[in-house]
């Protein structure tokens, strides 16, 4: 098997991913998110929840348990009828994705087609479509800088394309992917939202999403992670937060994640019951 996959990728696949190989510390003291009993009827309610530097924490739920609802009112995109935001440890009171943004927060949606990436575009265009700000003087883009950052995070993701002039659409859905990651590392952020990071991408492109991700928890971003592929989860999470009908099920730790446990608060079916109706 491992032979097989070096063939597809060039590279041996860590299986295992990377918690229980990163060796940086989750500073617990450095709370970046903090939800405080939120709600916003039809989609959650009373979910509290928290983030902390250098941690990835994974939300987990079944579809329609809230949690692409609760990722986007950290983003600015939906406004809780109840309950507090806290930002970088200041309560938000102004919900749009532009305040988000000035506190650091990135975004990679589920639909990278629909919200994420505009396939019209150039890839520099759309690597440098967060922060537009920083390549202009004086109300003129500085195209020389904003070439330069493209090429340069082309390379350290190794996204495979012919040219920065390419337009997105013709780019692979794995190099679409680090191309959107690419687009809020370059803004350096302090928080970054991924919603199913790696839906649709190669076992490649999964292993440098992985690697990507590892080291921004390794430099202290705080990660939010939402995923329907458990052993991603279970790979990648230093905490899980699980969903079940818009309210949080229960909280695991590093030693507790488990498909089993996961699944377990998910349903709120236990192993055993499983067996005993089973025929």
């Amino acid at each position: 098997v491992v032979n097989i996959q070096r063939q597809m990728v060039g590279r041996d696949i860590d299986e295992r991913y990377y918690r229980e190989h990163r060796k940086h510390g989750i500073h617990k003291a450095t709370t970046l998110v903090e939800l405080k009993n939120i709600s916003l009827p039809g989609h959650y309610q009373n979910v509290s929840l928290s983030l902390h530097a250098g941690e990835v924490l994974a939300l987990v739920g079944t579809e329609g348990a809230g949690t692409e609802e609760i990722i986007r009112t950290i983003f600015g995109l939906l406004q809780p009828e109840q309950g507090e935001v806290l930002l970088n440890g200041r309560a938000v009171r102004k919900f749009s994705p532009t305040h988000s943004i000035a506190e650091g927060v990135g975004y990679i949606p589920r639909e990278r087609k629909i919200e994420g990436i505009v396939e019209g575009m150039s890839v520099v265009e759309n690597i440098t479509l967060a922060n537009l700000q920083d390549y202009s003087r004086a109300g003129l883009l500085q195209v020389h800088h904003e070439r330069q950052l493209a090429n340069e995070w082309v390379k350290k993701l190794s996204i495979k394309t012919a040219s920065i002039d390419t337009q997105c659409g013709k780019l692979s859905g794995g190099n679409q992917q680090k191309l959107l990651i690419s687009r809020w590392v370059a803004i350096g952020p302090r928080i970054l939202l991924l919603d199913e990071p790696t839906r649709g991408v190669d076992v490649g492109a999964k292993s440098e999403i992985y690697r990507i991700m590892t080291q921004m928890a390794r430099q202290g971003v705080a990660i939010l992670m939402i995923s329907s592929e458990l052993p991603e989860v279970v790979g990648m999470s230093d905490r899980v937060y699980v969903m079940r009908e818009g309210s949080i099920a229960g909280e695991l730790q590093a030693g507790d994640i488990s498909q089993e446990s996961i699944m377990t608060l998910a349903t709120g079916v236990n192993d055993s019951h499983l067996k005993a109706v089973s025929p």
